[in-house]
């Protein structure tokens, strides 16, 4: 199967010429301009080749032909330029607001009779045997209570 050919219009092509020399952007979002820059054949008797292209923009065949493919998989310029937010972090956070509010309901509790105060260890330790949560570490335990102004003291 044949490669699209790209063919910028003059907003386009002026777009991506600013957008890849003006400014501050990511190192990854500019070669990505300047590789449509450079794919384009608008006004041109004879087009670069795919290898050139990869050449003048320091990248791999295959890398140019997905920025190919990315481009002609958006509706705008813009979108094309600008990175996909993430929907969800790539690890689930362990501490919800309900582990949160345990963990400080836990901390205002009196300490177990053989110790005169809670410990983090302790606090954490705790939370996993009443399977708050299925395993924390201390520092964890510390950022819940900085974040709500807590201390053990």
């Amino acid at each position: 199967m044949a490669a699209k050919e790209v063919w910028l219009s003059k907003e386009e092509r002026s777009k991506l010429e600013k957008f890849s020399k003006n400014g501050v952007h990511n190192a990854h979002l500019i070669t990505r301009a300047k590789t449509i820059l450079a794919l384009d054949r608008t006004g041109k008797k004879d087009h670069l080749r795919i290898g050139r292209v990869c050449e003048s923009v320091n990248l791999s065949r295959q890398a140019a032909n997905n920025i190919r493919a990315a481009f002609f998989s958006v509706p705008s310029i813009e979108e094309f330029l600008t990175r996909k937010k993430r929907e969800t972090p790539p690890v689930p956070a362990k501490i919800t607001g309900e582990v949160e509010a345990r963990i400080i309901a836990l901390a205002c509790n009196e300490p177990p009779k053989e110790c005169a105060r809670w410990t983090l260890k302790m606090l954490a330790d705790k939370a996993v045997e009443l399977s708050y949560v299925d395993s924390l570490s201390f520092k964890s335990v510390q950022r819940v209570l900085k974040k709500h102004n807590l201390s053990l003291i």
